[in-house]
Order: C-alpha cells, then sequence, then structure tokens
C-alpha cells in the first residue's frame, strides 16, 4: 500500500470517527484497502490516531469473531506489544518491524469492520465518561498489564480460546477511548472470567479438560 493511500485512508478514517464513531473509521478503512490487503503498519497508520485503547480495539475485533482462523493469530503477537508498552506508560504505541510487516488481507479487513459493527455497535452509542478514574492515565497502565495476560490465553491451543478474551479486550478498550469506566471494568471481568474458567477448569479435569471443552463449544456452535 502505498504511502499516498495510507493517507488518504487515514483522512477519511479521521473525518468519519468524530462524525459517527471509532466503528465508522474502521469501516472507512476496510472500504479503500487494495485489494491486496494491507500490512499492520499502514493499517496502524491509516487508524490516524496512535492512542493504545484504539489500535487495541482495532485488532481485537477480527479476535472476538467465532471461528475466525488466520488473523487471531497474525495480531495476537503485535497486541501483546502494544499492551506492554501500555503497562510500561509510553506514551503512544510503538510495533516491531517484524510484527508491522504482517499482511492482512481485504477479506479480513472487511470482515473486521462488519464485526465491529455487528458486536460491537450498540456499545459504542452506549459509551460514555463515566468512573473517570478507572480510564485515567495510572488504570491505563494497570488495564495494560492485565490486557497481556488475555492475551496471552489467546495464544493456548483450545477452540474458541480467541472470543471471551477478545471481547473483554475490545469492551475495556471502548470504554479508555471514550473514558468510560464502567466499560473498562465490564471487559476486566469477562477477561477475569475467562481465564479463572482455564484455570479452574485445567486444575480439576487435568489435562481432559481440553476434550471436556472442545465438546462444550461444539454443542454450543450446534456441531455437537
Amino acid at each position: 500500500m502505498n504511502e499516498h493511500s495510507v493517507d488518504a485512508a487515514a483522512d477519511e478514517a479521521e473525518e468519519a470517527a468524530p462524525r459517527r464513531g471509532l466503528i465508522a473509521a474502521l469501516e472507512v478503512i476496510a472500504d479503500e484497502a487494495p485489494a491486496d490487503g494491507m500490512t499492520l503498519h499502514d493499517f496502524t497508520q491509516a487508524l490516524g490516531e496512535r492512542a493504545f485503547g484504539l489500535m487495541l480495539f482495532a485488532l481485537a475485533i477480527p479476535v472476538c469473531i467465532p471461528l475466525l482462523y488466520g488473523i487471531p493469530q497474525i495480531v495476537s503477537l503485535p497486541m501483546i506489544a502494544i499492551a506492554v508498552q501500555m503497562a510500561m506508560g509510553r506514551p503512544e504505541p510503538w510495533m516491531p518491524q517484524r510484527f508491522g510487516e504482517r499482511r492482512l488481507s481485504k477479506s479480513g479487513l472487511v470482515q473486521m469492520a462488519a464485526g465491529a459493527r455487528k458486536y460491537f455497535g450498540w456499545i459504542e452509542t452506549l459509551a460514555r465518561p463515566r468512573l473517570l478514574l478507572l480510564s485515567g492515565p495510572t488504570a491505563e497502565r494497570i488495564v495494560g498489564a492485565v490486557f497481556v495476560v488475555f492475551i496471552a490465553s489467546i495464544l493456548i491451543p483450545f477452540p474458541a480460546t480467541n472470543t471471551l478474551p477478545g471481547i473483554g479486550i475490545a469492551m475495556a478498550s471502548i470504554g479508555l477511548i471514550t473514558r468510560d469506566g464502567l466499560l473498562v471494568l465490564a471487559g476486566i471481568a469477562i477477561g477475569i472470567a475467562w481465564i479463572t474458567l482455564l484455570v479452574v477448569g485445567v486444575a480439576v479435569f487435568g489435562p481432559a479438560f481440553i476434550d471436556l471443552f472442545k465438546d462444550a463449544v461444539k454443542s454450543v456452535l450446534g456441531f455437537g
């Protein structure tokens, strides 16, 4: 993706974000992306906003979508890198070159924007500044440390391990962006519930928990 295309997508995304919200910015980027997709570096540049919350929200969307394979694995390690920087209190995110060169397909970007609208559009409309202490600089560092644990759980080779922690990260990220401490708390609660399930399940059932979890997921998705 050339520099002009990135700048054009960034300009349109910045215009869309204040007018219709951050999800609209993702839709603009997906629509303007070239047929061969774009690198993570170009994607974050096209966002036009270097806030940790916005970057983590955008990258968490494909992680949330059930049965979407490939992209969650592409974005999980960059997400950890960003969350670690957030926990360290860096003023803005920086992405290592080897992560930034990973490519997102055009179809993946379209799915990302559609998933954001489908699963989080209603949440964005409800978000408003409240419990501001939970979205301030100190809270942001704590949330970043918690995010590292959530994202690490995505790498565990269980079926559908990405969905719940992804939802928690996306929801808490919306809270950080909109200064809505209640959404930050809700997102963290979802992620902690997931981590608790993993720890308790393995402690109680041992390796058999993997098979039990697979059967439960298949049943919920209608494949059992």
